[in-house]
């Protein structure tokens, strides 16, 4: 049983793995990277996301969709580990892993999509126009999802710090919170994904 739960955890880390890779097939375009400070002017956006291969755009989207559901399952596992110790703090972590995943997994294809729109209908304003409109009203999804993984997160590093599990509690450096934070002075691309992965390859 131990040594099918490792491998759902290693199997966690080369979903966030692969799922941080799309994310930079969607940040770093041709020209450059993309910032959501250059969405202000078409003509930056245009000149960024010039030769970007719809092809590419549509790959970033399925593969993130079958990563993030690899994922799932290591959170469904972290949540079924932390019932040996509360049952309290696993229905937390079942339920806002599942919150974190579900919007974050839609939030990730709405980003291919905006994209692939504003590619395939010319890159002009008007399309500029009609797909930030669309992500602004879908934001919600990653708010959702980040907010959960918080959650998430810091019930794990409650639990840990305060010796309620069987490992040190020093382990609670790994879990996503303390990872992403240590990450988010750095330029390192998709750091959440990182930090997922650290986490699911230190339970592995």
């Amino acid at each position: 049983m131990r040594l099918d739960v490792n491998i759902v955890y290693l199997l966690a880390a080369i979903g966030h793995i692969v799922c941080g890779i799309t994310d930079c097939m969607l940040a770093y375009t041709p020209n450059g990277r993309f910032d959501m400070k250059d969405a202000d002017d078409n003509d930056k956006m245009s000149a960024i996301f010039e030769g970007m291969s719809l092809k590419r755009l549509e790959a970033t989207g399925v593969l993130g969709v079958i990563a993030l559901t690899f994922s799932a399952f290591g959170f469904i596992a972290l949540s079924r580990w932390m019932k040996d110790y509360s049952g309290t703090a696993s229905m937390i972590m079942y339920i806002t892993g599942l919150a974190f995943i579900v919007p974050i997994t839609a939030h990730h294809i709405c980003c291919s999509v905006v994209e692939w729109f504003y590619v395939k209908l010319g890159r002009n304003a008007e399309a500029l126009s009609n797909v930030m409109e669309f992500f602004k009203n879908t934001i919600i999804t990653a708010g959702i999802g980040y907010v959960s993984l918080a959650v998430f997160s810091i019930t794990m590093v409650f639990m840990m710090v305060t010796g309620h599990t069987d490992l040190p509690r020093w382990a609670a450096l790994f879990a996503t919170l303390p990872v992403y934070l240590i990450l988010s002075p750095t330029k390192i691309p998709a750091k959440g994904n990182v930090a997922n992965a650290v986490m699911f390859l230190f339970m592995f």
